[in-house]
C-alpha cells in the first residue's frame, strides 16, 4: 500500500510545480521557446524571464524558480545584489542592460546579466514584452553575448 501513496505524492507534487510555471506568450509554443532558449544559453544556473511591459507579469520562465530568485552581484554601482526576478521587474519598466562581473563565493565564478524589450515579429499575437536573463558559474558569457543569443532564440521560436 505504501508504493501507491508514494506514486500519488510524486504525481501531486509534479502537478503543483507545473502549475507554478507561467504560460508562454500568446501564440508562441512554450516547448519551442524553452528549447530555443536552452540551446542558446541553457544550463542549470541560467534563468530567462519574459514579462509584459508595464505590468511586469511573467509570461514565460526558463530555469528553476529557485535559480531565478537567487541574488547575485548586480555588476553595477556599489556592489548591490539582484535576482533575475528583480531584473524582470526592471526590464518590464524599460531597463536595458548587458553586463557581467565576478560573482561572490568560489574563485572563478562569474555572473552575467542581459535585459531589454523584445521586438515582436510581424503578426505577433502578444503585447509588448521584455526579457531578463542571468547566467552564473565559471563559464558565463558576457552580458552582451547573452543578449545576442537569447534574442536570437526568441526569433527562432517565432517571436
Amino acid at each position: 500500500m505504501r508504493a501507491p501513496m508514494t506514486v500519488f505524492a510524486i504525481a501531486a507534487t509534479s502537478l503543483a510545480l507545473a502549475a507554478c510555471q507561467p504560460p508562454s506568450p500568446k501564440g508562441i509554443d512554450a516547448q519551442t521557446l524553452h528549447d530555443a532558449v536552452s540551446d542558446a544559453i541553457g544550463d542549470p544556473n541560467t534563468c530567462v524571464l519574459i514579462a509584459e511591459m508595464g505590468a511586469g507579469m511573467v509570461v514565460f520562465r526558463s530555469g528553476e524558480s529557485t535559480t531565478c530568485a537567487i541574488a547575485w552581484p548586480a555588476c553595477e554601482g556599489a556592489g548591490g545584489m539582484m535576482a533575475t526576478d528583480d531584473l524582470g521587474e526592471l526590464a518590464a519598466a524599460g531597463d536595458v542592460r548587458t553586463t557581467s562581473c565576478d560573482a561572490l563565493g568560489e574563485a572563478g565564478d562569474r555572473v552575467g546579466w542581459a535585459s531589454g524589450p523584445i521586438t515582436p515579429s510581424p503578426g505577433a499575437q502578444y503585447g509588448d514584452l521584455a526579457y531578463a536573463a542571468n547566467m552564473q558559474g565559471p563559464s558565463v558569457l558576457p552580458g552582451r553575448e547573452i543578449k545576442v543569443r537569447v534574442e536570437s532564440a526568441f526569433r527562432k521560436a517565432g517571436m
